[in-house]
């Protein structure tokens, strides 16, 4: 695990970020908004499944994920390995010298990679002229970043739509969807907060391991496939699966810079990868809550929470998905 994640980062480093404005009026207008989005965002994602739990209920879930971030370890054992055939390409990627065709000769050993590769440089969000049809030329589409965040939404697919039971195995798929629009959101948001591309993507990827988790643990109360419904929960429950996945990362040796961007998204003063983070992080959910109905183009917590360049990002998310 530790290999493979210093593999899918590539050895860059990044400029240290400036430190972040003291909290103003902007940034608790800011927080209220978030918040806003996030309760919804939960109430969505249970509706079909939420209950109203007792509060004993609730502390007992909300308390077992706090323990399970203190144990990094029991948290990372209940997530799935990554593939096998990721690290070999991921070395190939880091090697200045290693062809196109050389990639494509690893790619082909795997029938899922091919498909895969093919598919995302005949995607929206690359617009080939013509029909991209052999992996040689996918690769020359997706260049070596492309290439390298790839690999890692194919590494991450397992650990968050993992084999569960319950409210875990209904709310995968969203959840999943819900990261890989965050990953690529944040990534968009990177370059003018000088942060690092990847390391966005990755962060991006990685911050819902723990919710999936804490839903498991949800599962575990016997309330036949229910999770607690509040909304005051769910903002709990959202904010202590962030630091069980920064917990689970910190174990995998991810980069520090990542690990801190995830326990801190969005908060005020937080650095500018955590920033990128928080705001992809927001893009994300108004994406799935529009294209879900529940939200319009035009709602207030559109058109409050997100700048004209975010609200292209956005847009940008609506074509990928389509």
């Amino acid at each position: 695990m530790k290999n493979w994640i210093n593999r899918l980062r590539g050895g860059t480093d990044n400029p240290p970020a400036a430190a972040a404005a003291a909290p103003d009026a902007a940034d608790e207008q800011a927080a209220d908004l978030a918040a806003d989005i996030e309760a919804t965002y939960y109430r969505w994602l249970t509706a079909a499944h939420g209950y109203a739990a007792p509060a004993e209920v609730e502390t007992r879930i909300l308390d077992e994920v706090r323990q399970l971030a203190a144990q990094p370890g029991k948290a990372a054992g209940l997530v799935p390995r990554v593939p096998e055939a990721i690290p070999a390409l991921l070395s190939s990627l880091n090697d200045e010298d290693a062809s196109v065709s050389e990639l494509a000769r690893q790619v082909a050993q795997d029938v899922v990679l091919v498909a895969e590769v093919i598919r995302e440089a005949n995607s929206a969000y690359y617009r080939p002229i013509s029909p991209v049809k052999n992996v040689e030329a996918a690769i020359m589409m997706l260049g070596q970043n492309g290439l390298r965040m790839l690999l890692a939404r194919i590494a991450f697919r397992p650990l968050v739509n993992m084999q569960a039971d319950g409210f875990a195995r209904a709310a995968a798929p969203r959840v999943w969807t819900q990261s890989i629009s965050c990953a690529l959101a944040a990534s968009l948001m990177a370059p003018g907060l000088s942060t690092g591309v990847f390391e966005a993507y990755l962060a991006g990827l990685m911050q819902n391991v723990g919710l999936v988790v804490a839903f498991r643990l949800a599962d575990r109360t016997g309330t036949d496939g229910k999770v607690p419904g509040a909304s005051s929960f769910g903002a709990q429950l959202l904010a202590g699966s962030r630091q069980l996945s920064s917990a689970i990362a910190a174990h995998w040796s991810f980069p520090e810079e990542v690990v801190n961007a995830i326990a801190h998204a969005g908060a005020p003063g937080s650095d500018h990868l955590a920033e990128a983070l928080g705001l992809g992080d927001r893009i994300a959910k108004l994406r799935l809550l529009i294209d879900a109905g529940v939200l319009g183009e035009d709602d207030k917590l559109v058109a409050d929470g997100l700048d004209n360049f975010q609200r292209r990002c956005l847009g940008k998310l609506a074509r990928l998905e389509a």
